[in-house]
């Protein structure tokens, strides 16, 4: 390895070979993959708010002339183009971001118009690109406009063989409208949208203070504006830090309303679902809540969609609180999620950078500075060329027969009219229209470009009446060309142009827009008392069974508990006892571990019931020492085969999870073995040797969790029942013919927790059993 990493000890190279330290090598192509992938492919420009690809995707469609009211053309024709001529990837990932860029629901306002299958909000993938068609929007020519004006810089593309883009000029913040989302190397980037008049409030307001505070600007841009509406329920305080910082989230809440049935019944429809929610999956997991009845108030979900979205929920009873069942749903499902917001993006195009609002509006505004001054220049040049033309013209209807004679005998007309001497004809030009261009004013003869003009004139130019309409254009031009040098020369003149092109953007993007409104809502988190889950519950008579093999089941009403009732072959009955429905029950194993299981989500009695297994997380190798109602005022006393044990609340042994609560610890080849309730002074144990002691219950400690203290002491065997008693009223058991006998005189077996005890007294059960 040392060969490898340490410069000293390289063997010389041969011939075409290039050593060098394996750490050195790794780095450098690591870091120059890293920045290929901040720059080029996850993060957006600040500028234009696009990624490369999309940046691609928009020029190659331009190049195609595919505009907002053009023809469509095949999708698979546009990402062949985008990735033959700027984009050397694969068309399925070109087709997919392009694709993205028409959804309706995924971008605020789509840059692509598509015609075809292009997904939905379910989560169903577009068609092949060889089934869609595709145009730009009014939106991606927004963000086109002026990039034939020199407004941006060209670089080469892959191969050299073609230019593109930089940056796209951008007439409105696409950052902040559309927003983006991408993983790169060691950061990443995920920006809500945005709603675009509001936007341009917030550049003009910055405009005419550049220091403006965060909280002004939020007053004009109060969140995000997501495409599929919904509710943002963050406060105020939270979002401001957000974008001041450029970290934050957003909570973000589904639209619903109450609607009234016949009867007294109603449902509740939610018509917006919160932003890349896929409704499918949502409705999924719903019914996965009702199936595993985690909200007991909650009847059923459908979906009644069509072109909008309408969920339709109902409640168990009309007598349901909305507020209460909307609250569970917003705890258990996607109907609230928290949309997190870090505005990482390339501030220059070149450094990664989290921004905050006013820094990205910054950017933008910088932008369109930028693209201003490049365009008036560009125009400016324009006009220079064209005064130049104009003004080779007027020479020429000024020396008509000149020209004429000089086109007409002269060998090489362009360099003769070039040498001719105009030199009185400038005079009077200059006195008609008070503008005569450098090479006019420096020198006698016309420019090569004039000259060339002069040649390529039609005859029909000759004409009076065109002479009149040639001085006419040059004034227009003149005039404009003194105010692009004003606009060139003031930056306040440069800002007011800028904040008239905002407002006409807003104005083309307002209310009148398809869209343009605002979708996203604000409100308040409306705090709904937590209601327990017993509480939702309609309570109801049950009896509940579990059989030998662990089959439950919950039968209506407090049947006769000596019925015979029909189970599994090789099965019987083991636990039976009256219960209802807004019970909770308690399972101990011999695991050691207490399971909690609502009587509500027992099965019916009309079949045999399901596996306990299915319904918590009891192994394979554990049995059911215990099954009863849980009563949170009671004691439990908990031991093992090995005669271990302790005292612990029964409120303490409740299990939040399917995986239950370890209580009782044991291990190598010990088990769980008695769980009973605490309700005398005493406690009597037997153990398979057949021997009793009786001590008092105030030696056995009371713990949360643990192995416990020693019962009883045994030679042989182990630990085989425990009973607690008051010792005024004795000792009960039944005796072999099922006759109950009760010994008060116990101070025979009476001793010190951990002794060994007596034999059971005469006609003590043989299963040593004390019930």
């Amino acid at each position: 390895m040392s060969d490898l990493t340490d410069d000293n000890n390289m063997d010389p190279p041969e011939t075409g070979e290039v050593l060098e330290p394996l750490r050195r090598a790794i780095g450098e192509r690591y870091l120059t993959y890293a920045l290929s992938t901040i720059m080029h492919r996850a993060l957006p420009d600040a500028r234009d708010g696009l990624k490369p690809v999309h940046r691609r995707i928009l020029y190659a469609m331009r190049e195609l002339r595919l505009s907002a009211t053009g023809g469509f053309r095949k999708s698979a024709k546009i990402s062949g183009d985008v990735m033959g001529n700027y984009h050397p990837h694969g068309d399925a990932a070109i087709y997919d971001a392009m694709a993205r860029l028409a959804q309706d629901f995924a971008v605020r306002y789509p840059l692509v118009d598509g015609q075809g299958n292009f997904g939905n909000i379910d989560g169903d993938n577009p068609a092949a690109s060889r089934y869609t068609e595709a145009r730009m929007t009014a939106a991606a020519e927004a963000l086109l406009e002026g990039l034939n004006e020199n407004a941006v810089d060209y670089r080469e593309n892959y191969d050299g063989t073609l230019t593109e883009p930089v940056v796209l000029p951008a007439t409105f913040p696409n950052l902040l409208a559309n927003g983006s989302s991408g993983i790169a190397v060691g950061m990443a980037t995920n920006i809500p949208p945005h709603n675009i008049p509001e936007l341009v409030d917030a550049c003009l307001h910055l405009i005419k203070a550049p220091n403006a505070r965060d909280e002004t600007l939020i007053e004009m841009v109060p969140g995000p504006d997501f495409p599929t509406g919904g509710v943002i329920v963050e406060p105020k305080e939270n979002i401001l830090n957000a974008y001041a910082t450029g970290r934050g989230s957003f909570r973000l809440r589904c639209k619903w309303e109450i609607e009234k049935l016949d009867r007294g019944q109603w449902q509740i429809v939610v018509t917006e679902i919160p932003y890349q929610v896929q409704k499918s999956k949502l409705i999924e997991k719903i019914a996965e809540v009702i199936q595993l009845k985690k909200i007991p108030i909650l009847a059923d979900v459908r979906d009644e969609s069509a072109d909008d979205v309408r969920m339709v929920i109902e409640p168990k009873s009309k007598n349901v609180d909305p507020e209460v069942l909307m609250n569970m749903l917003y705890r258990n499902s996607d109907l609230e999620v928290r949309f997190s917001m870090n505005m990482n993006v390339l501030i220059d195009g070149l450094t990664p950078k989290v921004c905050s609002l006013k820094e990205v509006l910054r950017a933008f505004l910088d932008h369109r500075r930028e693209v201003l001054i490049r365009r008036s220049q560009h125009r400016m040049a324009k006009i220079d060329h064209r005064l130049e033309v104009l003004e080779g013209f007027i020479v020429a209807f000024l020396n008509l027969d000149r020209v004429i004679d000089i086109i007409r005998y002269d060998d090489d007309p362009k360099a003769a009219l070039i040498r001719e001497d105009w030199s009185l004809t400038h005079k009077r030009a200059m006195d008609e229209t008070d503008y005569l261009s450098p090479a006019l004013r420096d020198e006698e003869g016309l420019s090569e470009v004039q000259a060339e003009a002069i040649l390529n004139m039609r005859l029909r130019s000759l004409r009076r009446l065109e002479e009149l309409e040639l001085l006419r254009e040059q004034s227009a031009l003149m005039e404009e060309r003194a105010e692009l040098e004003d606009l060139l020369d003031s930056d306040d003149l440069q800002w007011s142009r800028i904040s008239e092109q905002l407002r006409e953007t807003r104005k083309q993007f307002g209310k009148n827009y398809k869209g343009g409104a605002r979708r996203t809502l604000f409100a308040e988190a409306a705090e709904v008392e937590d209601v327990p889950i017993e509480a939702m519950i309609e309570r109801e008579p049950i009896t509940i069974v579990c059989s030998k093999m662990g089959w439950v089941r919950a039968l209506s009403g407090h049947v006769d508990l000596a019925r015979e009732l029909k189970f599994k072959d090789g099965d019987e009955a083991r636990f039976m006892f009256h219960a209802e429905t807004t019970d909770r029950l308690l399972v101990f194993g011999t695991n050691g571990r207490f399971y909690t299981v609502s009587a509500s989500n027992l099965p019916g009695g009309r079949g045999m019931g399901e596996p306990l297994r299915l319904m918590v997380d009891l192994p394979n190798e554990a049995d059911i020492v215990d099954f009863f109602i849980h009563q949170p005022e009671r004691k439990l006393l908990v031991a093992s085969s090995a005669g271990d044990g302790f005292i612990v609340p029964e409120a303490d042994v409740i299990a939040q999870t399917r995986t239950g609560k370890q209580v009782l610890n044991v291990k190598d080849g010990v088990m769980a073995k008695v769980c009973i309730t605490v309700t005398g002074d005493h406690v009597a144990c037997v153990g398979e040797n057949r021997k009793v002691l009786v001590f008092p219950i105030e030696e056995l400690p009371e713990m949360g969790r643990g192995k416990g203290v020693r019962l009883q002491k045994y030679k042989d065997g182990g630990l085989s029942d425990v009973a607690t008693f008051t010792m005024a009223g004795g000792l009960s058991w039944q005796d072999p013919a099922g006759r109950t006998r009760t010994e008060t005189e116990l101070a025979e077996w009476a001793g010190k927790r951990a002794s060994a005890g007596r034999m059971a007294p005469r006609g003590f059960p043989r299963d040593n059993r004390f019930t």
